[in-house]
């Protein structure tokens, strides 16, 4: 009882904080800070559409827009855009198709905005066929390269107990660089979303969430280990964590996939799928790594590949469909942080038999992963 107390005077104490402390501070001196992001360009014949957020701490209203130094009429923006509001504004304009455009908005302050369009293009329209070719495209480039290198698990069956922890390091380093690539994508696309919701912060709090949840799936399966008999439990289990991590890391690239598709920066095409093949299929190794010493029915590992592969679908739709900038980077930062957990789980089975440290093969191991995932990152096109 007590304790509801001590929270109630809080309470009221911040109420009158709230309530009291504008009005005995004096107001900000100055010009007012306008800063608006532009989340989400439309591109129709004849038109360009733009949806604006106020990201600053002033209203804003735009008077007057200018594509490439011209004056365009413009449909929407009547009100002034409070902090955090969203306003889609229509341009009329002639655009064509290849060129780049500079627009330029002016506030009623005179302040100068830009947004600049690389090279114009028309914007997909959702449908049925669309989101068909999202899910297309995101069963090329995850599903099948995962299940392609899940298929050397009868070749490492026959390894050596040292091979198979060399494989395992090598599992490492294909994790330390997914990691260091989405932490990359995810921290640029949160500079780029103009910081309204918290801007790299997204990608800190995503990886963070990533791996509690992981820590409380692992929990939960070594739990089920201790109830159930499974010699080879625990490596059934590093093989789920592993195809989870990879799983939120494709999400991740398939966001990228699909947002780049939807505003022409991504060319389908035999090229590309080879590409993404030959990246991904060194994640279906990673996955296989911890089961060589175990029998896994057919099902299961059809399963774990689903799990890692799957969600690269997911991704190309939601990429292509929203275009969100801060949605994007959180997801990559949960992509970060899965895989960060499950290189926690990985690295103590990589120490030598006296547990005092790692040999030197498992440092080479590592070092392979990484070099044969930039090798193979080369062959994706940009």
């Amino acid at each position: 009882m007590r304790g509801v107390g001590v929270v109630a005077i809080i309470v009221a104490a911040l109420a009158a904080l709230a309530m009291l402390a504008g009005q005995s501070l004096p107001e900000r001196t100055g010009p007012p800070i306008e800063n608006i992001a532009v989340e989400r360009t439309v591109l129709e014949p004849g038109q360009i559409s733009l949806t604006l957020r106020n990201v600053g701490p002033d209203p804003v209203t735009v008077a007057q827009v200018f594509v490439n130094d011209a004056f365009v009429d413009l449909d929407g923006a009547e009100e002034p855009l409070g902090r955090l509001d969203s306003e889609t504004i229509t341009l009329d304009y002639p655009w064509i198709a290849g060129q780049p455009y500079l627009i330029s908005m002016l506030t009623n302050t005179g302040l100068v905005i830009e947004h600049e369009i690389p090279a114009a293009v028309d914007t997909p329209q959702p449908g049925a066929a669309f989101f068909g070719t999202m899910a297309l495209l995101g069963l090329y480039v995850g599903i099948i390269p995962v299940l392609l290198g899940m298929l050397l698990l009868p070749v490492m069956r026959r390894a050596s107990a040292e091979v198979v922890k060399f494989v395992l390091a090598v599992t490492v380093g294909l994790l330390v660089f997914l990691a260091f690539d989405g932490a990359s994508e995810g921290l640029e696309l949160a500079a780029a979303s103009g910081g309204a919701f918290g801007g790299t912060t997204l990608v800190v709090l995503g990886a963070a969430a990533a791996i509690l949840t992981l820590m409380g799936i692992d929990r939960y399966l070594r739990a089920r280990r201790a109830r159930a008999d499974a010699a080879g439990a625990s490596e059934l289990r590093l093989s789920v964590m592993i195809a989870a991590g990879i799983g939120l890391h494709n999400l991740g690239e398939g966001l990228a996939i699909g947002s780049a598709y939807a505003v022409g920066e991504l060319a389908l095409g035999a090229f590309l799928v080879i590409g993404f093949t030959l990246h991904n299929t060194t994640e279906g190794l990673a996955i296989i790594a911890p089961l060589t010493r175990r029998r896994t029915s057919v099902p299961t590992l059809l399963g774990l590949g689903m799990l890692a592969g799957a969600p690269a679908i997911l991704g190309a739709i939601l990429g292509a469909g929203v275009s969100n900038t801060e949605v994007s980077a959180l997801l990559l930062g949960v992509g970060v942080g899965a895989i960060i957990q499950v290189i926690i789980q990985i690295v103590p089975s990589l120490r030598s038999d006296d547990r005092t440290g790692s040999g030197p093969w498992v440092l080479v191991g590592i070092g392979t992963g990484m070099l044969l995932m930039f090798v193979t990152a080369l062959a994706v096109p940009a």
